[in-house]
């Protein structure tokens, strides 16, 4: 457990630039130390900068990025290839190319979006802004947090529509006005399955 710990706070550590420069612009003033991040992964470690790391900790740090479900395709690669390659490509990775090849998967991630059935009229004009002038940090905001938001203003619209109908059930009625003002999980999970679940 705790060379997990380590492990996760030495990636903190090593990354802490790219989450501060992630951080919306309004909360700079109060964003973080590395240290601070730090210590918010692992209490019981300190963290070291990417230039004071051993081999070994350059690796733990490599492998908890590896380990991470959200990694995707970009990231594995560079990551495999730094572990593959010398102690500086290893730092080198940790330094910048992580904050690369995640910028690399954002941009697929959010192209993806677009093809999905349900991207609707405000996540396709954010995602179009995005891609319009796109950075690492902007991609990465919107995917944490602008993504759900976006999604649920055009689930609403669409959870709207089947209001509209003058033909639908007096049950499917009761359950979109139930939901209408929901989170946006439950918005995507009324038009994914809960519509259909009632007895129309």
């Amino acid at each position: 457990m705790r060379t997990n710990r380590i492990a996760l706070a030495l990636v903190a550590s090593a990354l802490a630039p790219a989450l501060l420069a992630a951080a919306p612009a309004s909360a700079a003033d109060a964003a973080p130390s590395s240290a601070t991040v730090t210590a918010a992964v692992a209490t019981d470690d300190a963290g070291t900068p990417v230039d004071e790391m051993s081999e070994e900790e350059l690796r733990a740090a490599i492998a908890a990025v590896l380990a991470d479900p959200d990694s995707g395709r970009g990231v594995e690669r560079e990551a495999n290839e730094a572990l593959g390659g010398t102690v500086e490509d290893m730092r080198e990775f940790l330094r910048t190319g992580y904050r690369l090849a995640q910028y690399e998967d954002d941009k697929v991630a959010v192209v993806t979006i677009l093809g999905k059935p349900y991207a609707g009229r405000r996540v396709t004009q954010e995602i179009n802004a995005l891609l319009d002038a796109p950075t690492p940090e902007k991609l990465r905001t919107w995917l944490e947090t602008g993504y759900r938001l976006a999604q649920a203003e055009d689930d609403r619209v669409a959870v709207a529509r089947i209001l509209a109908d003058p033909t639908i059930s007096a049950a499917l009625r009761a359950a979109a006005e139930d939901v209408i003002d929901g989170t946006p999980e439950e918005l995507r999970y009324f038009l994914e399955t809960g519509q259909y679940e009632v007895d129309k």
